[in-house]
């Protein structure tokens, strides 16, 4: 056969939103898949091996963008989110909840809103009354945003 009769299509490297990984080696603050959503994971436990079964780890986790908790347990392989943060500066705040972030190349992206989280989001509503330039870093898993912490970088 020659190259010609060859035809492959081509993807995006990563354009899985997930992987599979033994749930013995997920860890406290890592992040899991549970009924099609990305969660953190706040706690963990491992059950040793039974007389009639495998060991177990008993997961208490934290779907982010619903401040829902769920104990769960798995007994091999879990599902994984391929997670990434990324670093916006605070730019405006809208009444309705949303911000306005600057990103790298000098755009504006005004599609998230302010976090759950009480205690982030009054640290976040404070420091931008006060007046001072806030960065926010925003983790985003299968399609999914949310602002996870904030840094100050001092006065405007």
């Amino acid at each position: 056969m020659s190259d010609e009769e060859h035809h492959f299509e081509s993807t995006d490297a990563g354009a899985s939103k997930t992987y599979p990984q033994q749930a013995g080696t997920i860890r406290k603050n890592g992040y899991i898949v549970i009924k099609g959503r990305p969660c953190k994971v706040v706690e963990v436990s491992t059950s040793k091996t039974g007389k009639h079964g495998h060991a177990k780890c008993h997961f208490v986790q934290l779907i982010s963008s619903m401040g829902r908790s769920w104990k769960i347990s798995f007994p091999l392989l879990i599902t994984v989110p391929h997670v990434n943060r990324t670093d916006y500066q605070l730019i405006d705040i809208s009444e309705d909840g949303f911000v306005s972030l600057l990103t790298d190349n000098g755009s504006t992206k005004d599609d998230l809103r302010l976090p759950t989280d009480d205690a982030l989001l009054s640290q976040i509503k404070d420091g931008f009354a006060e007046g001072k330039d806030l960065v926010v870093s925003v983790m985003s898993a299968m399609g999914e945003e949310q602002i996870s912490s904030l840094k100050d970088i001092g006065q405007k």
